[in-house]
């Protein structure tokens, strides 16, 4: 949706992008949230889960040894100062998220939960949500953390889709509409909200079942096309795109011309769709 050529240099061509603090920051307060509700209620204090905060990191490292590039000077030697103050920054994203929730007071049915189900004669959908509440009337509410700040009014919708976007997997796994929707905006300290319905959700299905229909007809055409937005400047792949003068490297799938002049590869893309 943002990007269906960054979709190809992702998805197909599997090109390699660097490391972000930000990203691994979010990884790790994301894990501090989650291993926080292992402690009974009572003990899910600041002062705790600001102490897992140099554990998660060392188990995020452990998995990813060249996480540990984001940590050095100039020089390329080991920066304890720069790491010191990426934690500093960490433990207070994980301090302002007892301003906005109160851990003692929610007992999640879910964290992490992984969903997938598969749409009829379309994609398999799939993604993890972050939280999952469940009220003793059955009622479902779909949280997700973010570590950056709240948008602007006018891009919610682009933040809700995603939100939505699991509410109709859950839908589909469970049969009933998740009442509320909830982002958890650590950056900015502000809490967004929205109460689905069924209608809203089939709006989604169809929109995603068109988005599948695009990325099938590119897959197979090869013609996956820049869309310049602002966050371009925040691309790994600049140099292979035509919006900075770079050329894609080859189309890695083949294209064979078929009788009625269509096109289509010698192999497709699988037939799934990831939430991320």
């Amino acid at each position: 949706m943002q990007c269906p050529l960054l979709y190809r240099f992702r998805v197909i061509d599997r090109l390699p992008e660097k490391p972000s603090a930000a990203a691994t920051r979010g990884t790790v307060v994301h894990a501090v949230l989650e291993r926080l509700f292992d402690a009974p209620a009572a003990e899910r204090t600041t002062e705790r889960a600001r102490g897992l905060v140099p554990g998660e990191w060392e188990r995020l490292l452990a998995s990813r040894p060249e996480l540990a590039e984001l940590f050095h000077d100039e020089d390329g030697a080991h920066d304890p100062a720069l790491l010191a103050k990426w934690l500093g920054e960490a433990e207070r994203l994980v301090e302002r998220w007892f301003t906005l929730e109160d851990p003692t007071r929610l007992e999640p049915a879910e964290r992490e939960l992984y969903v997938e189900t598969a749409l009829e004669s379309g994609p398999l959908l799939r993604g993890f949500i972050d939280r999952v509440d469940v009220a003793p009337t059955g009622d479902v509410r779909i949280v997700d953390y973010k570590t950056g700040k709240a948008p602007a009014p006018r891009f919610r919708s682009e933040a809700l889709f995603q939100m939505t976007f699991y509410a109709l997997v859950l839908w589909k796994l469970k049969g009933r509409v998740p009442r509320r929707l909830q982002l958890v905006y650590l950056g900015s300290g502000d809490v967004l909200t929205y109460d689905p319905v069924e209608e809203e959700l089939r709006a989604v299905e169809r929109k995603l079942r068109a988005l599948w229909d695009a990325i099938v007809l590119a897959t197979e055409t090869g013609e996956w096309r820049p869309r310049p937005t602002k966050l371009c400047g925040w691309c790994d792949h600049q140099a292979v795109c035509p919006e900075f003068g770079g050329t894609p490297p080859p189309y890695p799938l083949p294209i064979v011309a078929q009788r009625d002049g269509r096109v289509a590869t010698g192999e497709g893309e699988q037939g799934r769709m990831d939430s991320v």
